[in-house]
């Protein structure tokens, strides 16, 4: 696919949203800016409900693709669920479909196979069928959104990349960050190589660094170009003195998805 000029980003006030907004103009794009809230110096971000589907309608019209970051990011319940993250990606979905968009990057999550059990010892990477074992109505809601992605490529040709994220920030913060992180460069190189990849239909892919301590299987993501550069092991040494390693009698640290399994974090709006 040649690479698109304008693209919608969608929840760019957010935490992923704000370091994206910094990266992916390097490799050439012009960011249409889309959050629920105003972005202190981005007077011509679109502020909108995804609810609000003229008004997503509307964002989307004549932009190259879209990075769908938008929704609530940790568990809450399950009405709040349904409207940010369930009815918003249907009715962005459905803006695409109507506008002719060709792609959507998803902003999926680790959490949609949450209750996965993590690899231990010698046991394989975890791989990209791996079955939806979603750990939080959170995690429920990606699961729908990769549902909701395979169903608008079979039925409408609409193709996606969902990226199954692990946690994107500037340094690892925790022993279980370890194995899941993503740097922010790593992060911008994944969303570049989705964007532009050829015949991606609907693709799922896991979004980390190659991390010495990784637990799932990248090969998707690196088929569709993703070439990533950083390593969390720098941390390992200071994280490991500090909190201690991974404890297989603690839950949290036994499947994939963390504390999401036991003690999820809670949205705080």
């Amino acid at each position: 696919m040649a690479t698109p000029r304008t693209v919608l980003l969608t929840g760019a006030a957010g935490g992923l949203g704000t370091l994206m907004r910094d990266l992916l103009p390097g490799y050439g794009y012009e960011l249409r800016l889309l959050d629920l809230l105003p972005i202190e110096g981005e007077p011509d971000a679109i502020v909108a409900d995804l609810a609000d589907k003229d008004a997503v309608r509307e964002a989307v019209r004549g932009v190259d693709a879209i990075i769908h970051l938008a929704g609530i990011s940790l568990e809450a319940s399950f009405e709040k669920i349904l409207r940010a993250n369930i009815e918003g990606t249907y009715n962005l979905y459905e803006a695409a479909r109507e506008e002719g968009v060709p792609r959507i990057v998803f902003a999926s999550s680790n959490h949609a196979v949450g209750f996965t059990p993590r690899p231990q010892g010698d046991a394989p990477l975890i791989p990209i069928d791996t079955p939806h074992r979603p750990d939080t109505f959170y995690g429920l809601s990606k699961s729908f959104g990769e549902d909701l992605a395979q169903f608008y490529w079979d039925k409408h040709a609409l193709e996606t990349v969902s990226v199954r994220i692990g946690s994107c920030f500037p340094e690892p913060s925790s022993v279980r960050m370890l194995s899941v992180w993503m740097s922010p460069a790593d992060g911008a190189r994944l969303f570049h190589a989705a964007l532009t990849a050829e015949n991606v239909q609907h693709t799922v892919v896991y979004g980390s660094s190659a991390n010495t301590r990784l637990w799932w299987d990248l090969s998707t993501a690196r088929a569709i170009g993703y070439d990533p550069q950083d390593d969390s092991e720098q941390y390992a040494e200071k994280i490991i003195a500090e909190q201690g390693d991974l404890d297989p009698e603690n839950i949290a640290h036994a499947y994939l998805g963390g504390h999401f399994v036991s003690d999820p974090p809670i949205w705080p709006y």
